[in-house]
């Protein structure tokens, strides 16, 4: 099947391309030592310093709306963290932390190159593309909250602030396309660690604290659902895999609409920039996946 929709230059597999050429950029605030001791500062300590400054742009909202919104951690831990998170600090305080950890993160790790014209390449095209698609909030709340915060000036700044709308952006769209298929969170985690798309289960069961009982309870749902076989160590059945694809396509789709303002040849050349942007950041703050890269 072709990933081309009539009447558009920009495929689905450019738009994905683009995005993920720079999605390191992005998720280096997940791993960057100085975003940690910014937020340690604040009093935000182990899930508190995840939950609150991803959340952050939508305000001092509930668990709830956190757990809707993050989709595959277990509710419960979301729970048990998140009222507590806005006592220890505002949601302009966190945020004021997180865009300082990136800035301090990218300089120290990509030096001279933040003033590029590279970057600064980069950062026009991918500001376009996030901008392209300001108005289209509905049903997308993270995409919206993040869409709603001011621009950085400086070009590194204005990369890391795009791509992390583009990442919301599409984000949003994926647990939509999750909904619909009908998985739980954890489901839906479950099935992509099968397709072999994740991390290992241990990691995975710990960093999104669902325990090893209510991870087996979903595993036997997903195999009376005939997505998963029924082996110790499963694999996604026909259907599953169709389901799955599925499941991608349509995120590919919802995902497209950012990257059709910049043309087959623009993400080409934003796939082309972003890649060596990633690189060190993927190297310095995410080595596992430089060697699975390898």
């Amino acid at each position: 099947m072709s990933d081309h929709i009539p009447g558009d230059t920009v495929s689905t597999g450019d738009a994905r391309r683009a995005w993920q050429s720079l999605e390191p950029y992005h998720s280096m605030i997940y791993f960057s030592p100085e975003a940690t001791a910014a937020y340690e500062e604040l009093g935000l300590k182990a899930w508190a310093a995840y939950f609150g400054p991803r959340a952050a742009a939508m305000g001092p909202v509930s668990a709830e709306v956190v757990a809707a919104t993050f989709y595959n951690f277990n509710p419960e831990i979301v729970r048990s963290t998140v009222p507590q998170v806005w006592e220890l600090a505002a949601p302009e305080r966190i945020l004021a932390a997180r865009h300082a950890a990136a800035d301090a993160t990218l300089r120290r790790v990509l030096g001279d190159t933040v003033d590029s014209p590279e970057l600064a390449r980069a950062a026009e095209l991918a500001r376009r593309a996030a901008a392209a698609v300001a108005d289209d909030v509905a049903g997308r709340p993270l995409y919206a909250a993040h869409a709603a915060l001011p621009w950085p000036e400086e070009p590194h700044m204005v990369l890391w602030h795009a791509q992390t709308r583009l990442r919301e952006y599409r984000g949003d769209g994926h647990v939509a396309a999750l909904a619909l298929a009908g998985l739980s969170g954890l489901e839906a985690l479950i099935t992509h660690v099968v397709a072999g798309n994740a991390l290992p289960t241990k990691l995975l069961k710990t960093t999104r604290a669902w325990s090893d009982e209510e991870w087996d309870r979903a595993t036997e749902r997903l195999r009376e659902k005939g997505w998963i076989t029924d082996e110790s160590d499963p694999a996604l059945t026909p259907e599953g895999r169709r389901r799955r694809d599925e499941i991608e396509e349509a995120t590919d789709r919802s995902a497209r609409a950012p990257y059709a303002v910049l043309g087959s040849d623009g993400c080409a050349e934003l796939a082309e920039l972003g890649a060596p942007l990633s690189r060190p950041l993927i190297e310095e703050l995410m080595p596992w996946r430089a060697s699975k890269r390898s």
